[in-house]
């Protein structure tokens, strides 16, 4: 079974992808093609849900899409011309087939799957109202707390129970949601997770990033908008948009890190971004040096743009295996400390005797970039320089994220030169806030209604925090309960 990189838990990690594809005469086949382009999303597990005119039919398992659906019995298992797609990286809840998503529930009104990426805020709150009305969960899974939603609703329809149990939600949610009148996609109003739109020939395909459009072979037609709904019936595409408008602040990190370099996120191309930032970089904290070096592989756009900024010469000095799996976790603290040069390992022959800047796209708990400044003066390189394409990460995300306890973030506990002597570097930055929205397109970030989400850096969350505010907890307690929610 292959699964998420044992040593790559010094990283954020997003919660999920989704795809959704509507007639297609090979859905559940696109459906897992396009579920392999969003793996980085998610690697713990992988589910779809097909439609075929009278029946739903469901494939869920852990571990990665290669592996799971690339045999023709399940492609078969799964018929129809209309499927919907999702794969997990768990931010919380139990790592078990029951939270593989899309979850299904057969309705008063028939069968509805649901595909998720997001968290929300809200879903022990309305958990225990519904619990207490008779509702019986089978998964600790917030998105579950949709469907009940949807079920219970005392609305006629099924669009309006779905806007009535929606308008009960906080938090960030993008939706692909399967029925027998449709397919259904959505946004939450503050457009916090992303969510495009495609077409190939007759068939309407949805997917968290460009990038699965690009798999399929399908062209890209636009963004989901904030708070609207898209409903696919025979023969129509129609839009609404139930809810009261609202200032987007979609998540800054899809651009930093999440996103893949060759996707288009909001109108942007993802890699331009990237080494746009790389450049604000150099502008804001230059070094004198003699090579620029990225941490493969989310290191290297924003690297390109501060070679390029700075006319200090780039080059790979790291090399990255990309066959590390579970296979070589081996007990015994010297074995595991070992493990990151399973991952990365330093060219030797390029770095001796050089000054060099190492860049990265965030510093997380800092076990990595700890490592790997002590790999580059192993290797003999005379100066170590570390350079950050995003702000320190101080706070933890409460909106689909893979956050430690905030305790365990290394911004959190340190100001930027005690975060320097922990990692041993000769010297540590971090591009500031507004060069992080000025490599945006922005001027400069607004303090009022700012334009994205960086509650990761900043603190400013766009939307109550109902569950942790009822529990009392304090800082630190937020942060362990964004481990738990889903």
């Amino acid at each position: 079974m292959l699964t998420t990189n044992p040593f790559d838990d010094d990283k954020l990690h997003e919660e999920c992808g989704i795809f959704g594809i509507w007639n297609a005469e090979t859905a559940s086949a696109m459906t897992a093609l396009g579920l392999h382009a969003l793996q980085h999303r998610g690697q713990e597990a992988a589910g779809i849900t097909s439609w075929d005119g009278e029946h739903f039919h469901t494939h869920r398992a852990m571990g990665h899409v290669a592996g799971n659906f690339d045999r023709d019995e399940v492609i078969r298992g799964l018929p129809g011309r209309v499927a919907c797609g999702h794969v997990r990286y768990s931010t919380t809840g139990e790592t078990a087939l029951r939270n593989v998503q899309p979850l299904y529930a057969d309705l008063a009104s028939g069968g509805f799957a649901v595909a998720h990426n997001g968290n929300i805020s809200n879903a022990l709150k309305l958990r225990r109202e519904l619990v207490q009305r008779g509702s019986i969960f089978q998964s600790t899974s917030d998105t579950e707390t949709i469907i009940h939603l949807v079920a219970t609703s005392a609305y006629r329809t099924l669009l309006d129970k779905f806007i009535d149990a929606l308008r009960q939600v906080e938090g960030a949610y993008s939706l692909i949601c399967l029925t027998p009148e449709g397919l259904i996609a959505c946004r939450d109003p503050l457009g916090i997770r992303p969510l495009v739109m495609g077409k190939l020939g007759d068939a309407i395909i949805f997917a968290s990033e460009t990038v699965a459009l690009d798999v399929v072979g399908a062209e890209y037609v636009r963004a989901v908008d904030p708070g609207e709904i898209v409903i696919v019936t025979e023969g129509e595409v129609r839009s609404i948009r139930p809810f009261a408008p609202m200032n987007p602040r979609p998540c800054i990190f899809e651009h930093v890190y999440f996103s893949r370099p060759d996707s288009i996120v909001d109108g942007a191309s993802v890699y331009t971004v990237r080494k746009a930032i790389g450049a604000q970089l150099a502008t804001e904290a230059p070094v004198d040096a003699d090579l620029v070096i990225p941490v493969p592989d989310s290191g290297v756009p924003a690297a390109i743009g501060y070679a390029q900024q700075s006319g200090i010469p780039f080059e790979l000095g790291i090399i990255r295996s990309h066959y590390v799996g579970r296979t070589f976790i081996q007990p015994g603290d010297k074995v595991r400390h070992l493990g990151v040069k399973l991952k990365h390992n330093a060219n030797r022959a390029l770095i001796a005797g050089q000054r060099i800047v190492l860049i990265d796209d965030s510093i997380v708990r800092g076990t990595t970039s700890l490592k790997i400044v002590q790999m580059m003066r192993d290797a003999g390189a005379k100066e170590v320089h570390m350079r950050i394409a995003s702000p320190p990460t101080r706070h933890s995300c409460f909106y689909g994220v893979d956050t430690p306890e905030r305790a365990k973030l290394l911004a959190a506990k340190l100001d930027v030169p005690g975060m320097n002597d922990y990692i041993h570097a000769d010297s540590l930055a971090f591009v500031s806030i507004d060069g992080l929205y000025k490599a945006l397109g922005q001027e400069r970030r607004a303090t009022v209604r700012p334009q994205f989400c960086d509650a990761c850096f900043t603190g400013d969350y766009p939307t109550t925090l109902t569950d942790q505010d009822d529990l009392g907890a304090s800082t630190d307690q937020l942060s362990l309960l964004a481990e738990r929610v889903i």
